[in-house]
């Protein structure tokens, strides 16, 4: 693809998919007549332009390829390609809806229904535009495995029957928490690889600031959609400052924090204030709250620590799951030191999470107490997978 013709590819593959989807009622023929016209594009734009209206033409072009693929199958007795010809004659293709489009596609790729890791690859697929081998890449799992998952699930989609379409009122809050969980599980993967050599992938966390951008713009008065590209934002502002130019990891207290992207941190700051004056808070919100803090500090010595340990007792209320009790523990130990901090982590059950030894390694060492620390650095060692996480561990366990 030309460099523009990627740009319009990027910006519009969600949105035509999410259009053509809606005409056809199924998600592979959409999908596979975009294919199409961005094709036809690439063959033709580079000799009459650009169209005015990119989109239009795209979502134009796809229909007409589409509507012209299924009635020769369906002359061949293609009973999935008259029913979807038939569901095209009912539906229109103006673009005037596309904002529920885009909704729809969203909570159909999220549907409890398939497995969380398929919820994820296709959202990538459908409302990212990346391509298989982009997303086989970013699971470490071959494209023709990743092919054969994307494949299963637009056939489960279609054979179960779930509807394209934003849930009733009363599923609303259950469904929209797993959007965001997918968004947020796509974000985590860029900003902290559970594998590999590196510690970020860049690639997936700048595709889920942009589809945090786009859950805002079409869910608006959600304020958990808001709170969720807040923290984002905030996180993301401290990617130049994470990892060294060797590639090893600089811990938030080490990092420099002139490097931290202050744009990020100004738009993220002020969706959180957003979020305060709607005085509605949800896991996000205080979790981009306390990110706000750590940005608000120029120093690591001038946190607010017990400004974040107020909002983890909040947060641990509204969701009091044992990885949010061991993220407080690490608020604990700054306002009433290690030896209350592992207390309170010595409580918890999270023995198969290398986070859970490393935190308890740090608070060992605090309390000098270096085997133990040692055998909790080595613990460490062996859940994580990620190169750059295991060189970290193994220089603290060096250290000792």
């Amino acid at each position: 693809m030309t460099p523009d013709i990627a740009g319009v590819f990027r910006a519009e593959h969600g949105r035509a998919v999410a259009v053509l989807a809606r005409v056809f009622g199924d998600l592979e023929i959409a999908e596979d007549a975009v294919q199409d016209a961005f094709a036809a594009a690439v063959e033709k734009w580079p000799d009459i332009g650009v169209p005015p209206s990119p989109a239009g033409w795209i979502i134009t072009t796809a229909r007409n390829r589409a509507i012209d693929r299924l009635r020769r199958e369906s002359a061949r007795a293609d009973k999935q390609a008259e029913a979807a010809l038939l569901h095209a004659q009912d539906e229109p293709v103006e673009e005037g809806a596309v904002h529920d489009d885009r909704l729809r596609l969203i909570f159909t790729c999220c549907h409890p229904a398939l497995a969380l890791n398929v919820r994820v690859a296709l959202t990538l697929r459908m409302l990212g535009g990346l391509t298989t081998a982009e997303i086989a890449h970013a699971f470490l799992v071959p494209e023709p495995t990743m092919a054969q998952r994307l494949v299963r699930a637009k056939a489960k989609i279609r054979a179960a029957g779930i509807p394209y379409r934003v849930p009733y009122e009363a599923d609303l809050p259950e469904r929209v928490r797993g959007v965001l969980a997918v968004v947020y599980l796509i974000f985590n993967e860029g900003y902290a690889a559970s594998s590999g050599d590196s510690l970020v992938r860049d690639e997936l966390s700048t595709e889920a600031l942009r589809l945090g951008r786009l859950l805002v713009e079409l869910m608006p008065d959600e304020p958990e959609a808001v709170g969720l590209l807040a923290l984002m934002l905030l996180q993301q502002s401290r990617r130049p400052a994470r990892v060294a130019r060797d590639g090893s990891l600089i811990r938030l207290s080490d990092q420099d924090r002139d490097l931290w992207d202050r744009a990020l941190i100004d738009e993220g700051q002020d969706l959180v204030r957003r979020c305060l004056r709607r005085n509605h808070p949800g896991p996000y919100q205080l979790q981009a709250a306390i990110n706000a803090v750590h940005s608000d500090a120029a120093t690591a010595e001038d946190t607010d620590w017990r400004q974040i340990l107020q909002l983890y007792d909040h947060l641990l209320t509204l969701d009091p799951t044992p990885v949010v009790a061991l993220n407080r523990a690490v608020a604990v130990a700054e306002v009433h030191g290690p030896a209350a901090a592992l207390t309170a982590v010595d409580d918890l059950d999270l023995g198969s999470y290398y986070l859970f030894h490393a935190i308890r390694a740090d608070l060992l060492t605090q309390l000098n107490r270096p085997a133990d620390a040692r055998t909790s650095y080595a613990a460490a060692l062996e859940l994580t997978i990620n190169q750059a996480e295991q060189n970290f561990l193994q220089s603290r366990l060096d250290t000792l």
